[in-house]
């Protein structure tokens, strides 16, 4: 179990990506569990008060394999579960104008939830992209 202490890195991102977004849209995050993704996780990593939090704990698939650390998942039905999710991110909260996915599971899913969505996602390959570019600038000379 997740603890405030042990929070979400990918969650870091969500300040940032606000900061980026027009003022009338906010940055929404999907997660495996809302409930278990506790206001003091989401402070600890510095994510704006009030960011609209979706879970996947009503879909088919992703959710159970995850929670009971199954060894197989369907991939097809995982993306379903996450589709299902970013929709009603969405459609709960129009506002939303960019997704972070909180799960490192979530991260192969994240070209389909754009898709889906028309909205921008970030996850936690994304994150380490971004670190990665400032240890390793590119070289245009």
């Amino acid at each position: 179990t997740k603890t405030a202490r042990n929070r979400p890195i990918a969650t870091m991102q969500a300040r940032m990506i606000q900061s980026m977004l027009p003022r009338d849209r906010r940055v929404g995050i999907l997660t495996i569990s809302a409930t278990d993704l506790t206001p003091a996780h989401l402070q600890a990593a510095g994510v704006p008060e009030g960011t609209p939090v979706v879970g996947v704990e009503d879909g088919q698939e992703l959710y159970r394999v995850i929670i009971n650390d199954e060894p197989e998942l369907d991939v097809a039905r995982a993306q379903q579960d996450l589709l299902e999710a970013a929709v009603r991110l969405v459609a709960e909260h129009p506002e939303t104008g960019a997704i972070l996915l909180e799960c490192t599971n979530m991260s192969p899913y994240s070209h389909a939830i754009a898709r889906e969505t028309g909205r921008p996602v970030y996850d936690i390959v994304s994150f380490i992209e971004w670190f990665h570019a400032g240890l390793r600038p590119r070289n245009f000379g």
